[in-house]
């Protein structure tokens, strides 16, 4: 599909779409614009998903410090890493959202990771900061799988939060399925903050 069509019922419009060939294979890759958010997530797509029921599907928050620089404080690259071999296996889409941060931006995250360093822990410095634990908004991996007519999925992920978001939006959660990684020293601190204070399920 290549020319410009509205996703139904939103701010979020489809761009364009491509083969793209990676290291893991090769993913159809969706362009989007949300508008309301001034951003441009992408669908990474592997499969005849469109229509179906139960289809993995993995929202997934930028984070430039571990995809991009390969920082050790978090465990986003891992997950996403495991999401796309997931969806290679078993068909899905990665909903690629340009968030960083939980919602509250780079610099900002930067910020917080300084104040970590003096022994706070992500809630907390935050806090610190005046920010909220937790920014992120979902309306465009919504409009996303709108467009995929995808309404009936599985979820990777082991966020709550998450979960209860998406099915505000009326997306219905049919499994959650955990996405397990393997930690390290520097960001073992991390996940026991989400694990303890943000309710992440590992």
């Amino acid at each position: 599909m290549n020319a410009l069509t509205s996703v139904p019922s939103s701010a979020v419009e489809f761009v364009a779409e491509t083969l793209l060939p990676t290291s893991q294979g090769s993913y159809r890759v969706r362009a989007y614009r949300d508008h309301r958010s001034g951003t441009e997530p992408v669908a990474i797509v592997s499969g005849a998903v469109e229509g179906r029921d139960g289809v993995a599907v993995r929202v997934h928050d930028e984070c430039l410090t571990s995809e991009v620089l390969g920082s050790l404080k978090c465990d986003c690259k891992n997950q996403l890493d495991h999401a796309l071999a997931h969806i290679k296996e078993h068909d899905g889409v990665v909903i690629y959202l340009r968030q960083e941060g939980r919602g509250i931006g780079l610099a900002n995250k930067i910020a917080a990771y300084r104040l970590q360093e003096d022994g706070l822990d992500t809630v907390d410095a935050n806090r610190a900061l005046g920010l909220p634990d937790d920014a992120r908004q979902y309306h465009a991996a919504k409009a996303i799988l709108d467009d995929l007519k995808l309404d009936h999925i599985r979820l990777l992920t082991n966020n709550p939060r998450k979960v209860e978001k998406l099915e505000e939006l009326g997306l219905e959660i049919v499994e959650r399925v955990p996405v397990i990684v393997e930690g390290n020293p520097h960001s073992q601190g991390y996940l026991d903050a989400k694990a303890q204070r943000m309710r992440h399920l590992f």
